[in-house]
């Protein structure tokens, strides 16, 4: 065993074992179990393996990756550690072979929290090896669900992921029960620390490696146990989506800061953009902010049952058109600059995405249960939500309104040229661009804005 044991569940410095936390989990557990059930019925499988995953090294290298857990094994039970297996057998407990192997060289993985324990029966082993003996469990038709099969162990390709299944099992991550929703809270509440933190280095005039470390610190988190690595862009960076670089001192105070970044509690994401801007920010620029935040709040609260998530997607489009023509960016009315697509090179990006125990959790793109695609349209092509809103949904809403060269420069030039203020928008590239990203969970009588509760603006 060469893997350092880390906290991959990012379990944070609280009690794990009250009685709260404990029925929550309980219940969702009895959901798992009801709902893997229903879909092992539906695929005629009797037993399901859910292997918690394998490290593996860089090429032409010994250094292993980060450790991140199987999703649907962290699905079911937030245990640290490579190696684990988890089966599930329609009518009995689930059972968890975990693998704790003698070693010098690392720490040994965490033990299983007692609230797991209460629910599933873990049995702690040496080897992968004495893991999958201690699973064996007769005739039953298996299915496997993992990245890799242990060595001496065989399974026809049918039952190896099998796409009936998985589809069926992500259609049912896209419906979250209380104990996940708890966990987003508590990755939130550690995720505005590092927020507050991130806002006061700016305003004092920090880089953005030293905005990262101040995030990183307020967190109490390494880098590799965040859910994704921070976005922090200064100025004209604010305008690359997913810019991961980190100046250092570069010798000027910076007018604007957006950073995109999030905490993990036992496997559980939260994924929150703000864009702040210091005093010397471009008036227009801090009209646009201001347009935008008011936006995002309406969209986070019109996000509603039985609404497509495409219908919103498209009525963010509409809100950013307004206020680029109120603004003076764009000439013409909302509709005719929706129609001829020239809100897309501000905001090129889809509106949002599920969230889980993946940043973009699954199931986005499906139209059913059995995994009927549902792409966006072409010209949506970015959007990673199709589905129709529900109840006990949980998501993203972050529109943003960029100042990006590449992707303005072919109208300069096309024949909707006349409709840009080239001149404003010349002046307003130096500030990047805006994103605002809260995540919200729809409940029967209003969505609770989730990010909102711990960030309030």
């Amino acid at each position: 065993m060469s893997t350092p044991a880390t906290d991959t569940t990012g379990t944070p410095a609280m009690t794990d074992t009250t009685a709260s936390l404990s029925a929550l989990y309980a219940r969702h557990v009895a959901e798992r179990q009801e709902t893997t059930a229903r879909a092992l019925e539906e695929t005629g499988y009797e037993r399901l393996l859910i292997h918690s995953g394998r490290p593996f090294e860089y090429f032409a290298d010994d250094q292993e990756a980060p450790f991140h857990p199987t999703p649907h094994f962290a699905h079911w039970a937030p245990v640290e550690g490579p190696d684990h297996l988890l089966e599930i057998i329609p009518g009995r407990r689930p059972r968890l072979f975990r693998v704790v192997p003698r070693d010098f060289w690392y720490a040994s993985p965490a033990p299983a929290p007692e609230f797991v324990r209460s629910e599933i029966d873990v049995v702690d082993v040496l080897t992968p090896k004495e893991a999958w003996l201690s699973a064996a469990s007769g005739p039953l038709r298996t299915a496997f669900i993992g990245s890799a099969i242990p060595e001496g162990e065989t399974f026809s390709a049918e039952d190896v992921n099998p796409a009936a299944l998985v589809h069926r099992l992500d259609w049912e991550r896209s419906y979250k029960s209380d104990y996940e929703v708890e966990n987003v809270v508590r990755a939130t509440a550690r995720a505005a620390a590092g927020f507050k933190a991130a806002e006061s280095a700016f305003v004092a005039g920090a880089s953005e490696m030293e905005i990262h470390h101040a995030y990183l610190a307020a967190v109490g988190s390494k880098e590799e146990a965040l859910p994704y690595p921070t976005i922090i862009g200064l100025n004209e960076r604010a305008a690359t989506l997913h810019y991961h670089g980190k100046r250092g001192r570069n010798g000027a105070l910076a007018n604007v800061m957006l950073i995109d970044a999030g905490a993990t509690v036992r496997g559980y994401a939260c994924d929150i953009t703000r864009t702040f801007t210091a005093s010397g920010a471009d008036p227009v620029f801090r009209f646009l902010l201001e347009g935008m935040e008011k936006a995002q709040r309406e969209l986070a609260e019109e996000a509603r049952p039985a609404r497509p998530y495409l219908a919103l997607h498209l009525e963010a489009h509409r809100k950013i058109g307004s206020l680029l023509i109120e603004a003076g960016i764009l000439k013409g009315a909302p509709d005719e600059v929706i129609e001829q697509g020239l809100t897309q090179p501000f905001f090129p990006h889809g509106l949002g995405h599920f969230l889980g125990i993946q940043v973009h959790d699954v199931a986005g793109r499906q139209a059913d249960r059995e995994g009927t695609p549902a792409p966006p349209p072409p010209e949506q092509r970015y959007l990673r939500t199709m589905r129709m809103i529900e109840e006990r949904q949980l998501f993203t809403i972050e529109p943003g309104l960029y100042f990006i060269p590449l992707l303005l420069e072919p109208f300069r030039a096309g024949r909707s040229k006349e409709a840009f203020n080239w001149a404003l928008i010349d002046r307003l590239l130096p500030c990047g661009g805006i994103r605002i990203e809260d995540n919200v969970f729809v409940e029967k009588a209003a969505n609770r804005n989730i990010t909102r509760e711990a960030i309030p603006s």
